[in-house]
């Protein structure tokens, strides 16, 4: 069977505490993996592990059954990996396509000048082929923070990520919202994405 993520025996401790002991984790290409347990039992450990935001202390990544070094979270993003974290990283006075090319911003004229207008365009277009229904010229200031959320999605997506974590991304939903991310999720899917979601809420798992 061929995995897009292999985590085997991953451990990771800190002063005092062991996060993660002898971890196995593997995932399927356009499978919704859910990786349930109460506060503290390492989800989000092992999860910043594969977004390069810690590293193992034991324990091998392999993406498509090749080992893979992820030391920091550009070479995750280059890997095709994305995260959504449960706090937003977004710049409020930005449009929502400013904080989706941040870092990445496309240039015109010689790279004298951010070449913002393609950039939206291709958020629409993303947005349009996965049912995000995001402005591209909204500040984030003035959206929803369900529609925070779906800029988060994007940033991965605009990106070019073939994995989505997800650290517990119902948390500050309404259940309206949560029922939007499960039929984003699906269509994600769909296109072929594969996606791990942190949770404790059985629900949703069923969902």
């Amino acid at each position: 069977m061929k995995y897009v993520i292999e985590m085997l025996g991953i451990r990771k401790e800190f002063p005092g505490i062991v996060a993660n002991d002898n971890i196995t984790l593997q995932l399927r290409q356009g499978e919704i993996h859910a990786l349930l347990g109460e506060n503290g039992a390492g989800k989000s450990t092992l999860m910043s592990m594969l977004f390069g935001m810690y590293q193992p202390d034991k324990g091998q990544i392999k993406l498509s059954g090749k080992e893979v070094k992820i030391t920091n979270p550009n070479i995750a993003t280059a890997l095709g990996i994305g995260m959504v974290h449960q706090h937003f990283k977004l710049v409020h006075n930005f449009t929502t396509t400013e904080n989706i090319v941040l870092g990445i911003e496309p240039k015109k004229y010689g790279g004298l000048i951010l070449d913002i207008e393609s950039a939206a365009k291709r958020v629409a277009e993303l947005s349009t082929k996965y049912g995000l229904n995001i402005d591209p010229y909204a500040k984030i200031e003035d959206i929803s923070v369900g529609m925070q959320q779906r800029v988060e999605i994007m940033k991965m997506l605009y990106r070019d990520a073939n994995i989505l974590i997800f650290d517990e991304p119902t948390a500050v939903l309404t259940p309206q919202e949560i029922e939007d991310l499960m039929e984003i999720m699906r269509g994600l899917i769909k296109e072929g994405k594969s996606i791990i979601i942190i949770t404790h809420k059985l629900k949703e798992i069923k969902a």
